[in-house]
């Protein structure tokens, strides 16, 4: 009997991730198929990608772009959409299957959650989901019946170590961090970083944002964060360690002694076909992992006083409310100053720390507070920048 194809929507087609995402759904025709792409603004890339696919429909968040995007493919059957409601209403089509949620930042929430509330099942690799509004999408998933399925390489590994577990008891969780390209930095060389050394990861290909993440270790604050709502965890149940060579995604320890870990090579199309098929494994002809081209693998304690993000994200993770979604915004907003050269390196976590320390706190997790905490938090960090850019 013929197998049914699964019909994805993918969200941020033209990022790290979607690109990604595509080059896997290629590989298998038998079992995937793209039902939507949704962009923000590459236009040039989502009209190659919709004439190589052919979806049913293509959105472009930026609305100026429509009656290019339109114009570009007037002589397809393709459905041309744009604007943010559009893409909240495109996941929610009985003709999807799988919603690959790769929308970077805050912009990611509303249509992730729509998918969910609709049912969908949702392969998520916005990870700021669930660091904003983890409290409120796992109600969500309770009374929708969706389900989330992480695409993060350790979310991955800790979900591929969870299964077959149920009913055990889990002590704890490790996630692994690359330490990033500035592992060997000393404070003083930090300071001096510039955003094209940041951008230098030693493992991984993936966007700006991202990338920038992991050089401050804010990436992995946020992962603590996310794994948090993912599996019913403590703060204190989460670990985090610096593993530079990138093997091993991560870590479960379990009640009795035993530890689980998942490797691979750092490839971020064998998670993404992992939450596309499971709890299926399809045989693929990715890069396997061979030991032998490793003399060691290496762990090491993160450093605290050079990252002062993942402090920074612990601190918001037990404080819970709306800090972790005043820390999302104020790393967002440092993240693209530092990008656009307005601050330094350093400067990344005494934004987010004076946003923290400087916005309304509240326990509430309304989604329509936490949409104001996300503006307020924006605006504070963003007069904060405004003053170190003239001290410089």
């Amino acid at each position: 009997m013929p197998r049914i194809q699964q019909r994805i929507a993918l969200l941020g087609s033209t990022g790290s991730i979607g690109t990604q995402a595509l080059d896997v759904i290629s590989r298998f025709p038998g079992e995937f198929t793209v039902e939507t792409l949704v962009a923000g603004n590459n236009i040039d890339l989502l009209t190659k990608q919709a004439r190589q696919f052919k979806p049913d429909s293509v959105v472009i968040g930026n609305i100026d772009q429509y009656q290019q995007l339109k114009d570009n493919l007037r002589n397809t059957d393709i459905k041309v959409y744009a604007g943010h409601e559009a893409i909240e209403q495109v996941v929610t089509s009985s003709t999807v299957d799988v919603v690959i949620a790769a929308i970077v930042g805050y912009s990611g929430l509303r249509p992730t959650i729509s998918a969910i509330k609709a049912g969908k099942k949702v392969a998520l690799a916005n990870k700021e989901t669930l660091v904003v509004a983890g409290e409120i999408i796992g109600k969500m998933i309770r009374e929708s019946g969706g389900s989330i399925i992480p695409v993060d390489s350790e979310h991955s590994a800790i979900f591929q170590c969870l299964a077959g577990e149920t009913g055990n008891p889990v002590d704890r969780i490790t996630l692994t961090a690359s330490g990033g390209p500035f592992l060997n930095w000393s404070a003083e060389m930090l300071k001096k970083a510039s955003p094209g050394d940041a951008l230098k990861h030693p493992n991984w290909d993936m966007g700006s944002k991202i990338t920038i993440d992991s050089a401050s270790m804010m990436n992995k604050g946020l992962e603590v964060i996310e794994a948090k709502w993912l599996f019913d965890l403590t703060p204190e149940q989460i670990s985090v360690i610096v593993h530079p060579q990138s093997v091993i995604h991560s870590f479960v320890h379990f009640a009795d002694g035993s530890v689980k870990a998942q490797l691979g090579v750092p490839d971020m199309r064998v998670p993404i076909l992992y939450a596309l098929s499971c709890p299926e494994r399809l045989k693929s002809d990715f890069p396997r992992l061979n030991l032998n081209d490793y003399k060691s693998l290496t762990f090491i304690e993160p450093d605290l006083k050079r990252f002062r993000n993942l402090r920074l994200a612990y601190d918001a993770l037990k404080k819970g409310g709306n800090m972790p979604c005043i820390l999302n915004a104020a790393n967002e907003m440092a993240v693209r100053a530092f990008l656009n050269e307005e601050i330094d390196f350093m400067d990344m976590p005494d934004v987010v720390e004076y946003t923290m320390e400087n916005c309304s706190y509240s326990m509430s997790s309304d989604l329509n507070f936490l949409e104001v905490t996300d503006i307020g938090a924006r605006e504070t960090a963003k007069n904060y920048i405004n003053k170190l850019d003239k001290k410089r």
